[in-house]
């Protein structure tokens, strides 16, 4: 005796229990201190990179030779670069580049991965299958390396290294949701989404789509931490935001020789910069991540 899917009102309630709505999901996690902590540190970097090129003490792109290698004093926070270059005020600055690039990247990543992951999961089968392998033999590689030896193809550029960064998440985050879709193409709402002729598209994307957006959030919270630190390692390796840039990393690249000689300072606050954003990051993607998947 064949069945007839029962019709999708009620049907998701009852085969997820009860979901938690946006505002309750925003009202427990401002109950967590670690993503309150996290939080506050992202908008603190995010508001230096809006307003820090109006309101710090010097212009960060000024060499004053006369003032190289001056330590944190009253008059330069920071101190100066070997170039007598404000530390302070190119710390500040720094933070636009990074904030620019690693959340483009991280966006673009996910979008694909999504996508990618919505057509492997509805579908399955023999294209499951293959790039199914394809992906397991991305993620077998370490995302540095990959990023480098596309960076050398395609030459350095903000725009390649967004490229280059969403292309290493893509897979990540492809086999994340397609895990997710796999829970639930077999559900009653599917098929009777099916039953009443949906297209393929609109069913991925208008059924099933908004049924796997928690580990997708996730996802893409975590992706970011990586991406910051992607961003720096690559500006640090020299294939990323091209001199005079104040980018974190690309200062790290110019400086670190110089803790040999003393000169610590040059070193230290791009490096606790790139150190708390990133920590940040991690604790409001712990914190989404507790909440959407406990």
């Amino acid at each position: 005796m064949s069945t007839t899917p029962s019709a999708p009102t009620g049907t998701q309630a009852v085969e997820r229990g009860p979901s938690t709505s946006p505002a309750e999901t925003l009202r427990l996690l401002l109950r967590s201190p670690s993503f309150v902590v996290g939080l506050l540190i992202v908008a603190f970097w995010i508001a230096c990179a809006l307003v820090g090129p109006f309101v710090v003490p010097h212009d960060p792109y000024e060499a004053d030779p006369l003032d190289s290698l001056m330590p944190p004093d009253g008059t330069h926070w920071f101190g100066t670069d070997q170039l007598g270059r404000d530390i302070f005020s190119r710390v500040v600055v720094g933070a636009r580049d990074i904030l620019a690039i690693a959340p483009l990247a991280t966006l673009v990543g996910t979008l694909a991965g999504t996508a990618l992951g919505l057509v492997l999961g509805y579908f399955d089968g023999w294209l499951d299958r293959i790039a199914g392998r394809l992906i397991d033999a991305l993620l077998a590689l370490p995302l540095v390396i990959v990023a480098l030896a596309a960076l050398a193809a395609l030459g350095a550029s903000n725009a390649t290294v967004v490229l280059v960064i969403a292309l290493t998440f893509m897979p990540m985050t492809a086999r994340t949701v397609r895990a997710a879709v796999l829970a639930e193409r077999h559900l009653d709402y599917v098929a009777a989404a099916q039953l009443r002729g949906e297209h393929a598209v609109y069913i991925m994307l208008v059924e099933i789509a908004p049924n796997v957006l928690p580990p997708i959030v996730v996802e893409a919270t975590v992706r970011l931490g990586y991406a910051i630190f992607a961003v720096a390692t690559l500006s640090f390796l020299g294939f990323g935001v091209a001199p005079p840039s104040a980018d974190w990393g690309l200062a790290l690249s110019e400086s670190y020789s110089l803790m040999t000689g003393g000169a610590w300072w040059t070193v230290v606050f791009d490096a606790l910069a790139i150190a708390t954003l990133v920590v940040g990051v991690n604790l409001v993607a712990d914190s989404v991540q507790g909440i959407l998947q406990p």
